[in-house]
């Protein structure tokens, strides 16, 4: 039996039965990182090893799902090793995967959207995915043509207005690198709907929605502007933030960090492309 009261309590700072203070210093750093990021107090050569891909994710790398493709991003912006990256976060590694496909049932109304599609569009939806509470269908661009009508003027359906419409290139998604998402809202049912189309590199053409939503003029403009998707039909394809000359489209993976080297007192700031990386 231990000769203390009650009453009396350990010794401040001091933790019972364990000899150690909370003031006592770690006697070496952390003998492991969080999976998929590699520790910043790391010593030199201390390399996180790569994580290994599973057949499986392989197979998930080379399908058009929505959100690209699973990958391991280095660095704090993903940019990875001789890039220019002088933040000093070159050796962060974390594992990014996009949500997979969603089983039913998909809760709420959701069920109810996707049968009345299949029911009027068949085909027209390749893939489900419920995530953050939001609904997103992956719908292949031979039947975005068709269905957009649908969406906007069936009587279960009525989403009338198109939101917005996003360009985002995966590189590393051979076969669909670059994806347009169409922000889709239903003002007589208060709802949502996320459409994604992919297409590839080579071959980067999408059919053109503005027939059918009108306010996506400027935004299909924007993405090809940006992205280089080629909106077939649409009125008028033409840059509207970059000059008409421009070579490339700056959104791209791909496309240079660029900039205009700066010089004050002597001294010169190259381009971000051109900085030295510390990793």
């Amino acid at each position: 039996m231990s000769d203390k009261t009650p009453d009396e309590k350990p010794e401040t700072g001091q933790k019972p039965e364990t000899g150690k203070t909370i003031d006592d210093k770690p006697d070496a750093a952390e003998s492991a990182p969080k999976a998929g990021v590699e520790r910043e107090d790391a010593p030199a050569g201390d390399e996180t090893p790569e994580i290994a891909v599973s057949a499986e994710q392989s197979a998930i790398e080379q399908r058009a799902g929505v959100g690209g493709a699973t990958k391991v991003r280095r660095g704090m912006w993903g940019s990875g090793r001789g890039s220019g990256d002088t933040s000093g976060y070159g050796r962060v590694r974390r594992v990014v995967e996009p949500p997979a496909g969603s089983p039913r049932p998909y809760g709420g109304w959701f069920d109810e959207v996707v049968d009345r599609i299949a029911e009027l569009v068949p085909g027209a939806v390749a893939e489900v995915v419920v995530d953050r509470g939001e609904l997103t269908l992956l719908v292949p661009r031979e039947k975005l043509a068709e269905l957009a009508p649908v969406l906007r003027d069936d009587a279960w359906l009525r989403f009338e207005h198109c939101a917005s419409v996003s360009g985002v290139n995966y590189p590393e998604h051979v076969g669909a690198e670059l994806h347009v998402a169409y922000h889709l809202q239903s003002m007589t049912h208060n709802r949502r709907l996320r459409v994604e189309v992919t297409c590839p590199d080579a071959d980067p053409h999408i059919p053109s929605v503005v027939g059918t939503y009108p306010a996506a003029d400027w935004h299909e403009r924007e993405t090809w502007d940006m992205f280089g998707v080629i909106f077939d039909d649409h009125p008028a394809l033409t840059r509207i933030l970059m000059p008409d000359d421009w070579p490339g489209h700056p959104q791209r993976k791909d496309y240079p960090l660029g900039g205009i080297p700066v010089e004050y007192k002597g001294a010169t700031i190259p381009p971000p492309d051109e900085r030295r990386s510390y990793a």
